[in-house]
């Protein structure tokens, strides 16, 4: 699937709710919706000039609902989407989410993650080798990555009010449209 207009990426955006990373709701606590509010929110607040990081942290794990039960190909499929129409940059920290999550396992072993996030990484390839972590940390998004990582492992808190997803439409519309005029 490929998007092609911010309509139907606020019509997916929206049909995350209710929808979860793990098809039994056995994994993060808090449904597809309100996880990627919460991670553009905390990118808005530390990145308030990148749009682009925000809205990778938006968009980055709609590939569990283009394709459930699918945790080791969920980055590329949500990046695949995404690319038409908001950008090489933001589909490429997209499909970099879950290298970065294998980087911060060999970077900092022991770090704490979710239940679903840990159970996740050995499926998508564990820890990162020594090489691996290098070649990665080469990558000119490799911090951008990263700081969406730490955003996506914080964005998980029941309750937490991170505004609605309406408010991301303008965000979505600037940087599509800046997207569609350089192409």
């Amino acid at each position: 699937m490929e998007l092609r207009s911010v309509e139907e990426l606020m019509a997916l955006l929206h049909a995350c709710r209710g929808a979860w990373d793990a098809p039994d709701r056995s994994g993060d606590p808090v449904d597809l919706h309100d996880h990627a509010l919460q991670t553009a929110h905390l990118l808005r607040r530390s990145h308030p000039s990148d749009k682009e990081l925000q809205l990778a942290g938006l968009v980055h794990d709609l590939g569990h609902l283009l394709q459930p039960g699918d945790d080791a190909g969920h980055a590329d499929r949500a990046a695949d989407a995404v690319r038409p129409l908001l950008g090489e940059r933001v589909a490429r920290l997209v499909q970099l989410h879950v290298p970065a999550k294998r980087y911060l396992a060999a970077e900092e072993p022991g770090r704490p993650l979710s239940a679903q996030s840990a159970l996740t990484l050995g499926l998508q390839g564990g820890a990162m080798t020594p090489d691996e972590a290098a070649a990665f940390a080469r990558d000119p998004l490799a911090d951008d990555a990263v700081t969406l990582r730490q955003a996506d492992d914080e964005g998980k808190v029941v309750g937490l009010d991170a505004g609605v997803m309406e408010d991301w439409r303008p965000v979505l519309e600037m940087v599509a449209a800046g997207r569609i005029s350089g192409a």
